[in-house]
């Protein structure tokens, strides 16, 4: 793999706040934090900026480290094995636009994204300490 545990480590923990955020269901509820026992630290509001820390992420990562987590989705889903593993990045390579924004959009349009990273990692042996 091009990209370091660690990145993946960070970007599956940084995808799991997002996974925990619920639709905002009451933008004018009026109420405080200490009222509603800070509830909505766990709703997505439209100022909140992690949907863009996770686009800024992906965005600064390389080819081929944008190639190894398409490829850990890949293997995480089992689409393909660990043993393919040069044709999971193959794969991820062609079918990559090259644009930055669209593997951002299509990565984070998966459902489940973190425990498919979680599930690829372990295809590999590997793992991210909690």
């Amino acid at each position: 793999m091009d990209i370091a545990l660690d990145k993946i480590c960070d970007f599956i923990a940084r995808v799991k706040e997002i996974d925990a955020k619920e639709e905002m269901t009451d933008p004018d509820s009026g109420s405080n934090p200490t009222d509603d026992g800070n509830l909505d630290v766990l709703t997505m509001g439209p100022d909140d900026p992690t949907d863009e820390e996770l686009h800024e992420f992906i965005g600064g990562l390389n080819d081929d480290e944008r190639a190894d987590l398409i490829a850990l989705v890949y293997i995480g889903r089992g689409d393909m094995e660990p043993e393919e593993w040069g044709d999971a990045v193959r794969l991820a390579r062609e079918r990559s636009t090259g644009s930055r924004v669209s593997t951002a959009n299509y990565l984070l349009g998966i459902p489940n994204l973190a425990d498919l990273l979680e599930e690829g990692l372990a295809a590999f042996g590997k793992g991210c300490e909690e």
